[in-house]
């Protein structure tokens, strides 16, 4: 991984990824950490990864070491438009293009950890980098 990253966003998988201590992902994480790239999700991510079985614990942990970003009605608007352009919608969409969206407004060059390179590729077009966990 040369590239360096101004951004690294974290959807769903990399955050749980990171909460669930996986190799792979601590090892990218300390990459980005080396380069001072900052580590932000999306409120709605909290919401996705958060179940009966969650360690509640390391999610609060990790979240002390992030920015997080809340999805307030403009951010909302632009998401819709996002999955517009794509020409996706419905709920099975509605999180990811709120990741893309805030993926899209951070400071530059962005990379996103993500398992759903198809549908952020769709979202985010080439503008970030994905890297599939």
């Amino acid at each position: 991984m040369s590239d360096r990253f101004e951004t690294v966003v974290l959807d769903s998988q990399g955050l749980s990824a990171w909460i669930a201590q996986d190799r792979g992902v601590l090892a990218m994480l300390q990459v980005f950490h080396s380069m001072a790239a900052d580590l932000v999700v999306c409120a709605n991510t909290i919401v996705e990864v958060t179940h009966a079985r969650a360690n509640m614990p390391r999610l609060s942990w990790t979240l002390s070491r992030v920015k997080v970003e809340s999805v307030t009605e403009q951010a909302a608007k632009a998401s819709a438009e996002l999955l517009k352009q794509a020409g996706l919608h419905g709920h099975k969409y509605a999180i990811d293009a709120t990741v893309a969206e805030m993926a899209l407004r951070q400071p530059g060059p962005v990379a996103m950890l993500t398992s759903d390179v198809d549908d952020m590729a769709e979202l985010c077009g080439s503008r970030v980098r994905l890297i599939a966990v």
